[in-house]
């Protein structure tokens, strides 16, 4: 009936019927998730969760580990593309530390949420402990409910982990049962001879982890502390009926394991851009979804959240305030 009520709205509005294409169908997903026919976006806020790869050290990696948590320090002192953004227009953000190697002073943008210093390396052991595992949901969780309980309706997600790619790849060439060499790619900018050696290790690490069961398993198995406290926060979102914006490839293996755990999450999600990492796209065709833009971009950081958040606010304002062929006195085709 709502969804009804809100095609009706879209359609009648001053304009040839879909004539503004996606914004459309953002309008009517918007809506469906805050389940009025009127709805608002919310002190939008993006969250960074931040951890380290015990896998960083078998060189899968261009950067260093390090790079972890300068990136953290970076982004505390408000000078990363996500910081810009989310200026520039308006969105809150919070940084996690999830799990990095690296001890942060306390920070008006920081949440602590550390389960360890660094996952160890799944080339030779599972990531995390299924305590670690369950620790990481539930932070994502409190986080999330916190948040929401603030008012926010809206929240993005974004990451930063040096290897984060290749746990990524491993988890989504297991749930999606793909080989690894269509989910494997350059990362942080690793060369041909370095991509070959990525995968060679990937592989490696695959056949020392058969027979996995579940989502849980996978994620226990190859993922980082930033990548399960996303999983944990995206279910929470959901279960909080509020608008799930998605960015790049870490964050939507995140979004796999959490739908693989709850289907009816995609209702909620936004997949903001096509990652230029080589297995996002097979990825996004794997889950049927359809990115708002495709700028050649592989931050991370939530950047596509954050640059494709005004399209959201684009579809939410005509929704709200664009005129209907009735109230401006205006005919449409029907009345000819």
């Amino acid at each position: 009936m709502l969804t009804t009520e809100l095609q009706h709205k879209i359609d009648s509005k001053t304009k040839p019927l879909g004539a503004l294409g996606t914004l459309e169908a953002l309008a009517l997903k918007i809506g469906n998730v805050q389940q009025t026919i009127s709805p608002v976006l919310k002190h939008p806020t993006i969250v960074v969760f931040a951890g380290d790869h015990g896998v960083a050290k078998e060189g899968v990696s261009a950067y260093p580990p390090s790079v972890t948590h300068q990136m953290v320090l970076n982004f505390l002192n408000e000078g990363a593309a996500i910081n810009v953004f989310c200026k520039q227009h308006n969105i809150a953000l919070k940084i996690v530390d999830a799990g990095v190697n690296f001890d942060f002073p306390e920070h008006p943008l920081l949440i602590s949420a550390k389960v360890g210093h660094g996952t160890q390396s799944f080339l030779k052991n599972k990531a995390m402990s299924s305590e670690q595992l369950q620790d990481c949901l539930n932070h994502g969780r409190r986080i999330v409910d916190k948040l929401s309980a603030s008012g926010c309706n809206t929240i993005g997600f974004g990451e930063m982990g040096i290897a984060n790619t290749s746990a990524s790849a491993l988890i989504m060439s297991t749930i999606c049962q793909l080989p690894l060499e269509e989910c494997v790619g350059r990362g942080t900018g690793v060369d041909d001879e370095q991509l070959q050696q990525k995968i060679r290790i990937l592989k490696e690490a695959q056949k020392n982890h058969p027979n996995l069961n579940n989502a849980y398993e996978v994620l226990q198995s190859f993922g980082g502390f930033e990548i399960a406290q996303i999983c944990g926060a995206m279910l929470a979102a959901y279960e909080q009926q509020m608008l799930i914006l998605v960015d790049g490839f870490i964050a939507t293996n995140a979004f796999l394991v959490a739908k693989t755990i709850n289907p009816k999450i995609q209702d909620n999600a936004v997949f903001c851009h096509l990652s230029d990492e080589h297995g996002h796209k097979n990825l996004l065709n794997y889950l049927e979804a359809e990115p708002l833009l495709k700028l050649g971009m592989r931050l991370g950081e939530g950047t596509g959240c954050a640059v494709a958040y005004p399209l959201l606010e684009s579809a939410v304002t005509f929704l709200n305030e664009m005129a209907s062929f009735e109230s401006a006195g205006v005919s449409n085709k029907d009345s000819l």
